[in-house]
């Protein structure tokens, strides 16, 4: 309204709300003047084109230059040249809708893009095409339209859920590719396709894959269906009868809208529709390195025709899933190869043991593709005992597993001359300093003697074995060690000091590298308490105990290294039950021994639940190994077992070679010595002394309060 046409009248109607009021006239067009087809098109914002697809040739007039704001003297007729107008993710959605019909051999296709205007803003238009097609099917020339439709999709509920499919299939690929990226076999693949979620990434409600093998098809992988797939269906020829084998003969999916359409155009599946979600199925070929190796079959509870836009994300997340199990299957192979050669490097069967029963497990690492140098060993050793080794070489790679293979021998041949633990790891540590290999390697040997119990151990930079008695009490013994093996002999500290310990009858003894108790961002002694909480609720039975142990542990969710378990078990004598019992061995030359065993003497009167009287037998014990180290001129055997009855009595023993009898003395006041047997009888219910073959042994009893109940651990 302007202001020549004077005030406007109150009473008079609106002439912009008049339904009869006549639009005015468009510039340049008279009231009775013709209005050819092109101008018509072109005063909607419309235009036509004109694909010759055999010359690629794309004529465009000019509503449809207009629509993708183009001068006449910026086209050159060529598709390509449209790049300069439609960003390439708008050209990929277009190029696909028109690449799915033409393999479809559809007649027409129909798309959504945006093309970026000269001034930079961006704005929807939407293309339709008749595709023409020879006699014999083959399409030659695409005739159709394209329309600015910016005013119809602003704002609407339309924008709002291409946007909303886009963001969420945007989604659907980030999670896919994640998630398959972390998968190393097929094994791993087919927990990411079958996990929670799985059939969800990929916008379907359950999912099925399968491999070509030669003629056959296996079916690896199913999430989502109502029931069990029949056998049957399981291994199939690759015969065209099931969607999946043929999906893989035609190099090309197949989309169906319901489970009717599924089972008319295989017949096979009608038996097994119950099994079948009732909508829309896709089966897409899994195309790796131009070979088809799979298919992967989608379903959907609901009916629907799939639109090109989640056709071309089915194919896209195809490929992932075929790039992914191609080089999961490399990577099987190469795995299978390495863990069989290192297999042949460990020991192939084990001796028998007189007293005892051993037991062995190896796992190779969790991930990755190479081996390490992980390894055990038990060998017969003269006079009936029995050499026990667990190891770990530096590394994850061939040259670990062959460094490994040369010390486990050169270690075992030491063994088996006789020689003390602490001279075969010194010669074992000089063996692999003089090979040319910059590895080094971490080892416990022990030397065990099953009829008295004597464990004999050497340790080189490695974890120290774990003890479990017949009560299920864990202890894991101080021992004395050295650096690992090459680095002693490098740095001239090839000193590996032995540390004596017993396994009494009923007990076990564990050793294993650190794949078992070690995992990333997690403390070791966080396995270490793991591992004890497990062997002390663990089975009774040896191979149940190490399978036990092996799969709890080493498959925890973040175990990555190799692992080595030996398990010896010392069997209780005939008839005899078996007592609670700690016995340590305190060398002449140790002056840290009675401080050990002090401290291994506290752990095992906590365990008994006897903290009453821990001070006075720790007490007790300093003054009898004292005694023993000072006047005689051997080592002290350290004895301590838990007597049952009511009330419980602990018995401590201090066990000597001397044959010289404790005599009682009553020192004066400035006397530095003679006060010893004096503070037993005083700390004691009550102490003796008892010859013992070569030697001798002190004793003393103390009563444990009824309070005290025994330990229940589990």
């Amino acid at each position: 309204m302007t202001s020549q046409d004077g005030p406007p009248d109150a009473y008079a109607p609106r002439r912009d709300h008049d339904p009869r009021r006549v639009p005015e006239s468009l510039p340049g067009v008279s009231h009775h003047e013709h209005i050819g087809l092109r101008r018509r098109l072109a005063l909607n914002r419309m235009g036509t084109f004109d694909w010759d697809l055999g010359r690629g040739r794309l004529h465009l007039d000019p509503g449809a230059l207009e629509v993708f704001d183009l001068r006449a003297d910026e086209w050159d007729g060529a598709p390509r040249s449209l790049g300069a107008r439609v960003p390439p993710e708008e050209g990929s959605r277009l190029d696909g809708a028109v690449s799915q019909a033409l393999q479809d051999g559809s007649s027409s296709y129909g798309a959504y893009f945006r093309v970026q205007c000269r001034d930079g803003t961006l704005r929807w238009t939407h293309s339709q095409g008749r595709i023409l097609h020879d006699a014999d099917g083959v399409p030659y020339r695409v005739i159709g339209i394209v329309r600015e439709a910016s005013g119809e999709l602003a704002d609407s509920a339309l924008l709002r859920s291409l946007q909303e499919e886009r963001q969420r299939q945007t989604v659907m690929v980030q999670r896919t590719t994640a998630a398959l990226a972390r998968a190393l076999s097929v094994a791993d693949v087919t927990r990411v396709l079958t996990g929670p979620g799985g059939a969800q990434r990929f916008g379907a409600d359950a999912l099925i894959l399968g491999l070509v093998e030669g003629e056959r098809f296996e079916v690896i992988a199913a999430a989502g269906l109502e029931g069990e797939i029949p056998d049957d269906m399981l291994r199939s020829r690759v015969d065209g009868t099931l969607p999946l084998s043929d999906t893989v003969l035609s190099r090309r999916p197949s989309f169906l809208r319901t489970r009717g359409e599924l089972t008319d155009r295989f017949p096979r599946l009608r038996p097994y529709s119950d099994v079948l979600p009732t909508g829309s199925a896709s089966f897409l070929p899994l195309v790796a390195q131009d070979t088809v190796i799979g298919a992967l079959g989608l379903f959907n509870s609901e009916p629907s025709a799939q639109s090109a836009e989640s056709r071309n994300l089915a194919l896209a997340l195809a490929g992932v899933v075929a790039q992914s199990l191609q080089r999961a299957t490399l990577f099987d192979q190469e795995r299978e190869f390495a863990t069989g050669l290192q297999a042949t490097m460990l020991p192939r069967r084990l001796p028998e043991i007189t007293g005892g029963e051993v037991t062995v497990r190896y796992h190779p690492a969790s991930v990755g593709r190479d081996i390490g140098g992980d390894w055990y060993d038990v060998i017969a050793l003269p006079q009936g005992r029995t050499g026990l080794v667990v190891g770990d070489v530096e590394g994850h790679d061939t040259h670990a597993a062959a460094v490994m293979g040369q010390l486990r021998i050169a270690l075992r041949a030491y063994a088996s001359e006789g020689h003390a633990p602490e001279t075969v790891l010194v010669r074992a540590s000089r063996f692999l300093a003089e090979l040319e290999t910059e590895r080094f390697a971490t080892c416990t040997y022990i030397q065990a003697d099953l009829e008295s119990g004597s464990l004999h151990v050497a340790r080189a930079g490695h974890l120290g074995p774990l003890i479990c008695d017949s009560a299920r009490h864990i202890d894991w013994p101080e021992v004395h060690g050295g650096l690992p093996l090459g680095v002693a002999s490098a740095f001239g500290h090839d000193h590996f000091p032995e540390t004596q310990l017993f396994l009494e009858p009923g007990s076990t003894l564990l050793l294993c590298t650190d794949g078992l108790v070690e995992q990333p961002g997690r403390d070791i002694t966080d396995g270490i308490d793991a591992l004890s909480a497990a062997v002390r609720a663990g089975p009774a039975e040896l191979e149940a105990l190490a399978d036990r142990l092996a799969g709890l542990l080493w498959d925890a969710p973040g175990s990555e290294d190799d692992l080595a378990l030996l398990l010896l078990h010392r069997l209780p004598y005939p008839g005899a039950a078996t007592t609670p019992r700690l016995r340590l061995h305190v060398h002449q030359a140790d002056p840290s021994g009675a401080a050990e065993v002090r401290a291994a003497l506290r752990r095992t009167v906590d365990q008994w639940r006897a903290g009453a009287v821990m001070h006075d037998i720790e007490v007790a014990a300093s003054e009898l190994i004292a005694n023993a180290l000072t006047h005689t001129e051997s080592g002290a055997l350290v004895s301590m077992e838990l007597v049952p009855g009511s009330p419980r009595h602990i018995r401590l023993e201090v066990e000597d070679r001397s044959s010289q009898w404790p005599r009682r003395r009553s020192p004066g006041e400035t006397a530095t010595s003679g006060r010893g047997l004096l503070l037993v009888e005083a700390l004691s219910e009550r102490w003796g002394a008892e010859p013992r073959g070569s030697g001798k042994a002190l004793w003393c009893e103390f009563v444990v309060p009824d309070a005290g109940e025994p330990a229940q651990e589990g």
